[in-house]
């Protein structure tokens, strides 16, 4: 085989893995089901988290927790609680030692149980900027 060939078969052959999207972040929502679920979490994530971070902090390395709290109080008052974790990763699994925590409360008066969700999954984003603002920021 002429080297012309067989470099242009090994740029064939390789040119997938170069242009092939990074791996994502290991991300895990530990919420209350009322407010929060999965696959309310984790878009709010891919939304929020900058995409320079990989450079800086890889995703075999690093994982992200989130954790959404609150419901209603007596008088029917929407309280939300949101945190973001960034934590180091073993393999498969988050290693509970936060490198970088932020949370962001939120309340809102005569709130459906719809309205509440939506405040969460705002206050969520709040959450997740500030540490993907924080770790970017030098």
């Amino acid at each position: 085989m002429k080297p012309t060939a067989l470099f242009v078969a090994l740029l064939v052959t390789t040119a997938p893995l170069a242009f092939a999207a990074p791996t994502p972040y290991l991300i895990l929502d530990h919420s209350t089901s009322m407010l929060m679920d999965d696959a309310t979490a984790k878009p709010v994530w891919q939304e929020n988290l900058s995409t320079k971070l990989g450079k800086t902090y890889s995703e075999k390395r690093w994982g992200f927790v989130s954790e959404v709290e609150g419901g209603f109080d007596d008088p029917k008052v929407c309280v939300v609680t949101a945190r973001a974790m960034m934590l180091p990763r073993s393999g498969k699994n988050l290693v509970f030692r936060p490198a970088k925590t932020a949370t962001a409360y939120g309340t809102e008066v005569g709130a459906t149980a719809e309205q509440c969700k939506a405040l969460a999954k705002l206050k969520l984003g709040e959450a997740v900027r500030a540490i993907s603002v924080a770790l970017t920021v030098r």
